[in-house]
């Protein structure tokens, strides 16, 4: 039986990393997608774990062969899903997560119609400005870019499949995993396996 496709999306500051991070401790059987990037390796960033860092010369020529099932240019630099990562993944039978901004999700979405997409919200606009200003790092350029990015990203979420409010990170914890759970006990997944043995 193939594995599911889960896609998590969240304007920069609600909690994504540190969910997604909770689930694959906690779920042996989700795969992280390591995405290909043209951005430089930031320190303690590994080759093939955290990204494949590519030239943006061999990124283009993917995405040209349809090496990429999606792909965007954010701050300057290309991210990109391959494509034939997806789907070894789940031939195997293992469950592909994947870390994308909303127009990547629909691109997903398109080639992989039972993929399951998540957005993660934070409680508020004001909490999710806070927890930006709380990072410290970001001059008032790149934070006022985050925030109307962010914007522009919670307008996308009604097109979701989930919805789930990180106030709480062990209860958002669990809300994803319930997710998770559901979507592989689909009937419309499991069925087709499972009507031999009922001879029906």
């Amino acid at each position: 039986m193939e594995g599911c496709v889960f896609v998590i999306s969240a304007p920069s500051g609600a909690g994504k990393s540190t969910l997604i991070q909770r689930l694959l401790s906690a779920d042996p059987r989700l795969h992280f997608s390591v995405s290909y990037t043209t951005r430089p390796p930031r320190p303690g960033e590994v080759h093939g774990v955290d990204y494949f860092f590519i030239s943006p010369e061999d990124f283009l020529r993917l995405r040209e062969e349809g090496g990429l099932v999606e792909w965007v240019e954010q701050f300057g630099y290309f991210y990109g899903t391959g494509t034939e990562w997806v789907r070894r993944t789940i031939r195997t039978g293992a469950d592909a997560l994947l870390d994308l901004e909303p127009r990547g999700a629909m691109a997903i979405k398109a080639m992989f119609p039972a993929a399951v997409l998540i957005f993660i919200l934070p409680p508020s606009p004001e909490e999710l400005e806070r927890r930006l200003r709380a990072r410290g790092a970001l001059s008032p350029r790149e934070l006022a870019l985050r925030l109307e990015q962010g914007r522009e990203e919670l307008r996308q979420a009604p097109g979701y499949d989930y919805l789930v409010i990180n106030d709480e990170l062990s209860r958002a914890q669990a809300d994803l995993q319930a997710i998770i759970t559901a979507a592989r006990l689909r009937s419309s997944r499991l069925w087709p396996h499972l009507a031999g043995r009922f001879q029906l």
